[in-house]
């Protein structure tokens, strides 16, 4: 079966709830979605609002609150919010990816080994049964370690450790200053090893809410090599969990079986996207929503990625708060409806942020000043 470049943007706009707001609750829509980036606090709460009929910020909040939803450094080896239930196989899945790049040089220079660091996981874990603060975790390296090796130990551990982000207040319930708690997901993975069994359960899950997709695809997301997710991948054709499809260029690509694939045509509504939205970066090939002119616009050199207009499913310019509203820069001409379409969004943000931060992301207000020339408009308040 063949599947066009914009069957495939439509398929991955209606997995990721785009194509139309969906009535679920937060912790179901995080299930749904697989998982979304969390590094800049307000990222998720925008992420859902763009997908849900009854957003409201408290229910994110509860979520955290209540750990049905967590937050903890997985894929790409950044900060995620994921179902609960997805965390320990999203994590043992990971393994040997946290194991190469948190126990590695850094950790080396610290004048430690990898075996050091799967001792000190387990007493580590036992020191956070109850929340604590970076300080606090900070200072219990350096009780063990010394103060000169705390540094390269404390950054390998923070991420290697199956630990999780307690909410600790704020606007978006995590701020500035992280503090942290035992995942208690049972024995901590250990060594270099592939999980096969993990790594065939989120392969599957990245499918479900991300596919169809290929192998760099798949490999992109996850941060795992592309032989193991080859070897997952054909394992699961045997079991009869995939399909297989011919992408755009003869690509291979992979689904789970009657994956909802919407008509080329399908209408997708204007979306302001968060910053790093999951669904501009889940690909190897993400022309399939940014469109190649303009990903360096929105992706910058040190990973910042911009909040962008959607505009037919695709990325169309960027936007960020300003006194007076919303100021959208979009970077082709847009019909006379998409702007309105745009401006009914802005006033619904508008009025999310109002509760919260009005300025959200105003830090990376330095990255317009590099845009090229655009059509700058105001969507007002």
């Amino acid at each position: 079966m063949e599947i066009t470049a914009r069957e495939l943007n439509r398929a991955t706009l209606s997995r990721q709830l785009l194509l139309e707001r969906q009535p679920l609750s937060v912790v179901d829509a995080v299930r749904r979605v697989v998982a979304l980036q969390a590094q800049y606090a307000a990222s998720p709460y925008l992420a859902l609002w763009n997908r849900l009929t009854r957003f409201a910020s408290a229910d994110v909040d509860a979520a955290f609150t209540g750990r049905a939803v967590v937050k903890a450094t997985l894929m790409r080896i950044t900060l995620h919010a994921v179902h609960a239930d997805d965390y320990q196989v999203f994590r043992e899945a990971m393994q040997p990816t946290l194991y190469a790049s948190r126990l590695g040089y850094r950790f080396a220079a610290a004048g430690l080994t990898p075996a050091d660091g799967d001792e000190l996981v387990p007493q580590l874990l036992t020191f956070a049964e109850q929340p604590r603060t970076a300080a606090e975790m900070e200072a219990w390296v350096e009780e063990r370690l010394g103060a000169e090796r705390k540094p390269g130990a404390w950054w390998g551990l923070r991420a290697y450790a199956p630990l999780l982000h307690v909410p600790t207040g704020g606007p978006w319930s995590f701020g500035a200053r992280s503090s942290y708690v035992a995942a208690r997901t049972g024995p901590a993975p250990t060594g270099k090893e592939t999980a096969p069994e993990a790594l065939q359960s989120l392969v599957l899950r990245y499918l479900e809410g991300f596919g169809p997709a290929s192998v760099a695809d798949v490999a992109q997301f996850a941060t795992v090599q592309r032989a193991p997710i080859r070897q997952a991948l054909l394992a699961l054709d045997h079991k009869g969990a995939v399909e297989q499809l011919e992408g755009p260029d003869s690509t291979a690509l992979f689904d789970v079986p009657a994956a909802p694939r919407p008509p080329a045509d399908t209408p997708a509504p204007p979306r302001l996207m968060a910053m790093w939205d999951s669904t501009l970066l889940a690909y190897a090939d993400r022309s399939r929503v940014i469109p190649p002119a303009y990903r360096r616009l929105v992706i910058r050199n040190n990973g910042d990625v911009l909040p962008t207009l959607l505009v037919d499913g695709y990325v169309a310019g960027v936007w960020r708060p300003v006194d007076g509203g919303i100021e959208a820069t979009a970077f082709h001409d847009l019909p006379p409806a998409a702007w309105e379409g745009l401006a009914a969004e802005a006033q619904s943000l508008i009025t999310v942020l109002a509760d919260r931060d009005p300025r959200v992301y105003s830090r990376y207000h330095h990255w317009w000043a590099k845009l090229p020339d655009a059509e700058v408009r105001l969507l007002p308040a």
